[in-house]
């Protein structure tokens, strides 16, 4: 299939955190190939350089801007280079997450926790706060949040994370109501277990893995680009009337509070 026939995303203008490994490089290599003009970022520059290379080299329209998004100093400058580049923003898809503690819930601490929401929660609403008067000047725009399966069903050791994401849908209903009057639509994608470097853990101890796909109705782990489409999707014109929604992509995994 060439990169036309993917379009839908022509003239758009998004920017993607977290973008230079696993679900994030696919989103932003999806957005592109239909035709967004696509900036990457993340915290460490190798690994910008690397993706925006490699994206190039395919024909695409990306550029790569170093972001550290707990950082305002890093988030305005992401900004910044997007508008000095393009001139506007269409697109946000913010998809930065850590998880620096594993283990039971109670004994997660201070420092840990703030870490995860300051990063998970906090640096994607700012984001957000960010860029949706530049969204506005365009007449809209539309965003989306990376949670997980993980925020309707705690995972064992993961419960900090695992709240952090749960936060993310209660985020995606208030800013969707608050954003739908400048046209800006909001919704955000749970995905389930993906084959990635953040799920390795699970997915590479077989033991694990087997106890996993007992709860997988498809019966298979995920692949990134799966959730490359279905962001896509969201952030075009043929989901204009969807917003506010929290969609899961998870296999036929539960996905109930």
């Amino acid at each position: 299939m060439s990169v036309k026939n993917l379009g839908s995303l022509a003239g758009k203008v998004a920017v993607v955190t977290a973008a230079t490994d696993g679900i994030g490089f696919a989103i932003a290599r999806r957005l592109a190939q239909g035709g967004a003009s696509v900036v990457v970022s993340s915290r460490k520059e190798a690994n910008v350089k690397r993706t925006t290379e490699s994206l190039q080299s395919e024909g695409l329209d990306v550029i790569g801007v170093k972001c550290h998004v707990g950082l305002e100093e890093d988030r305005k400058n992401l900004v910044d280079e997007t508008l000095k580049k393009h001139g506007a923003i269409d697109i946000l898809v913010s998809n930065a997450a850590v998880n620096p503690f594993f283990g039971n819930l109670l004994d997660c601490s201070g420092e840990a926790w703030d870490k995860i929401f300051d990063i998970n929660v906090k640096s994607a609403f700012l984001l957000t706060k960010e860029i949706v008067p530049h969204m506005e000047k365009r007449g809209g725009g539309s965003i989306v949040y990376i949670s997980s399966i993980a925020g309707y069903h705690a995972m064992p050791g993961l419960g900090p994370y695992s709240i952090s994401k749960t936060a993310l849908l209660g985020l995606t209903r208030a800013m969707a109501d608050e954003c739908a009057k400048y046209n800006i639509r909001v919704n955000c994608v749970a995905p389930g277990v993906i084959d990635t470097k953040f799920s390795s853990a699970l997915t590479e101890n077989e033991a694990v893995k087997e106890k996993m796909l007992d709860q997988i109705p498809l019966r298979r782990i995920g692949v990134p680009q799966e959730m490359g489409g279905l962001v896509a999707f969201l952030c075009s014109d043929e989901a204009s009337y969807i917003t506010g929604e929290n969609i899961t992509a998870a296999g036929g995994m539960e996905s109930r509070l």
